[in-house]
């Protein structure tokens, strides 16, 4: 069975997942899973279809970089693979761990695309770091002051942390800290 894989780093990608979709359809994906979220994200639809695969079935993505963050992510993701007798294959690579030499190239090709991502974001740190030197810089406005309220509204309510978090689509570290900062300027 043909299995197909689609990611987008942010919702306001709908355009990029409907061609990953598009493309998987194409090659004949008879079950696709495909998710928005950061690759660094919690990515629960990569690990339902990866239960989901059995032995002879293939993985399929449209690129490298939707499926895994590093070599090292890659490589985890193809020795589970493997031990389910499972190949994997690479639309725009035209990759197939199916022999030898496609599994040659993904090791080549994972290790490329980890070099580009560190570059990438080693350019990014000197953009940020020149920014702030000229004073351009703001960063990203802080949400816990934006949610505060919010949050202890819906905490006084009942709702666990952790139900608060996914309502208001922050972090549960986040929730402890308004708290925090709460219940410190409650106590002055």
């Amino acid at each position: 069975m043909l299995v197909g894989y689609a990611r987008t780093s942010t919702l306001e990608q709908v355009a990029g997942l409907e061609a990953q979709r598009e493309a998987l359809k194409a090659v004949g994906c008879e079950r696709i899973w495909e998710e928005q979220t950061s690759s660094v994200g919690v990515r629960e639809a990569l690990k339902a279809a990866m239960d989901y695969v059995r032995e002879g079935d293939t993985l399929i993505v449209t690129k490298l970089d939707r499926l895994a963050r590093s070599v090292r992510h890659l490589g985890e993701i193809v020795d589970a693979l493997e031990a389910k007798k499972v190949g994997l294959r690479v639309l725009d690579l035209g990759l197939d761990t199916g022999n030898a030499t496609g599994k040659l190239m993904l090791n080549v090709l994972g290790a490329v695309a980890q070099f580009e991502r560190e570059m990438m974001l080693e350019r990014q740190r000197e953009g940020i770091a020149k920014a702030k030197a000229e004073g351009k810089y703001k960063g990203r406005k802080p949400t816990c002051g934006i949610k505060a309220l919010q949050a202890v509204e819906l905490l006084g309510s009942g709702m666990t942390k952790r139900e608060v978090a996914m309502k208001l689509n922050i972090s549960e570290r986040s929730i402890y800290r308004m708290l925090s900062v709460h219940t410190n300027h409650q106590a002055k």
